[in-house]
């Protein structure tokens, strides 16, 4: 344990920490991986020593929140997660870069956060760019942002040539309502990026649904034609429509 999290304080990047999740869910017997008294100290480190309670019981404590107090949790959620500019590796980004529809001149990212991909497509296209996320406001710069729910997204059907989500389908209460909103609003293309991940009640990222394999993710779509590539520990689905 103490390597894992000492291992973890050096580097945080998306391609470790999924190393490090691979060789607990994988190598550890279930009863000792998703016993509660093994996973505190992993809880009480990435969590910094607050709401652990909460955390580590939000499987069970999702289902009954309020819109307003589910929300509230991701807003104020202070984790190892969120001291890195973004969860996505490089190989997730690069593949999504050589994907990216050609020709196309709009593109939204849902669940956007602070905004480390719309940064990368700023640098690297000519697309108009818009975020969309639970929070009120958003520190990027030279876009749209409209604050929204992926349940329920502000925007007219097929608004956007392209649609992009990264790191949010898995932490949802509605896939149906999500997956179905998503497709609503994208005119060409779809890029999904999640976790390839086992289910276990004690994970660290507060994740709802799970996807160990891509066929499973894929048919979550309904879109026979999609291209589900392993990215270092995550799925990425692209569905050209």
């Amino acid at each position: 344990m103490a390597y894992f999290i000492l291992t973890a304080k050096k580097k945080m990047n998306r391609r470790i920490t999924n190393t490090i999740r691979a060789i607990m869910d994988d190598g550890l017997p279930a009863f000792i991986r998703d016993s509660r008294w093994f996973m505190y100290p992993f809880f009480w480190y990435w969590f910094k020593g607050k709401n652990i309670n909460t955390y580590m019981n939000f499987k069970k404590i999702a289902w009954q929140l309020t819109d307003k107090e589910f929300n509230k949790i991701y807003r104020e959620l202070n984790c190892r997660a969120t001291d890195r500019p973004s969860d996505l590796t490089n190989k997730c980004i690069n593949l999504m870069l050589d994907n990216l529809s050609t020709n196309s001149s709009n593109l939204l990212d849902v669940g956007c956060g602070r905004g480390f991909w719309l940064s990368i497509l700023a640098e690297k296209t000519n697309y108009s760019l818009t975020g969309c996320d639970v929070f009120e406001s958003s520190p990027i710069k030279n876009i749209t942002y409209k604050q929204g729910n992926i349940e329920q997204l502000p925007f007219e059907d097929k608004s956007f040539d392209i649609v992009t989500c990264h790191h949010t389908i898995e932490h949802i209460r509605s896939i149906e309502k999500a997956v179905a909103e998503l497709k609503r609003v994208a005119r060409k293309q779809l890029i999904i990026v999640t976790p390839k991940q086992r289910y276990f009640y004690y994970t660290l990222d507060l994740h709802l649904h799970f996807f160990p394999e891509k066929e499973y993710l894929i048919h979550q779509f309904g879109y026979k034609d999609a291209t589900c590539i392993n990215c270092a520990g995550d799925w990425c689905l692209v569905i050209n429509l």
